[in-house]
């Protein structure tokens, strides 16, 4: 019966807002449940309210890691203070499962944007290289083209020559044939 909940839930999932971020890591539901250790419905409450910045990829719903740092530390900070105005104290396991979920979030964070940097990093030596390489085409490209214009220079002095020549040499004819008549 809990499968059926939850494939019900993760069906109602699809009407959840889609907001997203450019810079954000997303990681998934499940993934996050685990590492969070909150209720699969209280995250989907979460995400339903806005405290958790979601998107759908298909059928998975992804969870900004940032947003849910955040919403992991208002938990605490909301137990913490639930505690202190009831005069209870927080058990210790719960601070440090807390604390290494909330750094467990953090580290991934970091990995990704070290991944995202490290990407950026190979797509411009990757653009550089490739500008470079359009450079130095564009370079033999101009100096072909002066050397043809040099060419074509040069066959257009020829050109003018040989009909200077054959002007010439016409004209001595056809001043012969004049004379000889």
């Amino acid at each position: 019966m809990q499968e059926t909940n939850d494939t019900n839930k993760a069906q109602d999932s699809s009407n959840l807002p889609a907001t997203s971020s450019a810079s954000a890591t997303w990681i998934s539901l499940d993934e996050f449940v685990k590492l969070s250790g909150l209720e699969r419905e209280r995250v989907l409450e979460l995400i339903e309210s806005g405290g958790i910045v979601s998107k759908k990829e298909g059928e998975n719903v992804m969870i900004d890691a940032s947003s849910g740092t955040s919403a992991l530390i208002k938990r605490v900070e909301n137990n913490l203070v639930n505690a202190d105005i009831h005069g209870k104290e927080l058990s210790p396991v719960f601070v440090e499962k807390t604390i290494a979920t909330i750094l467990s979030l953090h580290d991934k964070v970091i990995a990704s944007k070290d991944e995202t940097i490290s990407a950026f990093k190979n797509e411009n030596a990757f653009l550089k290289d490739a500008l470079v390489s359009m450079q130095e085409v564009y370079d033999d490209d101009k100096k072909t083209m002066e050397v043809l214009r040099a060419e074509l220079q040069s066959a257009r002095e020829e050109v003018e020559f040989m009909k200077r020549k054959y002007r010439l040499m016409w004209g001595k004819v056809s001043n012969m044939a004049e004379g000889s008549k």
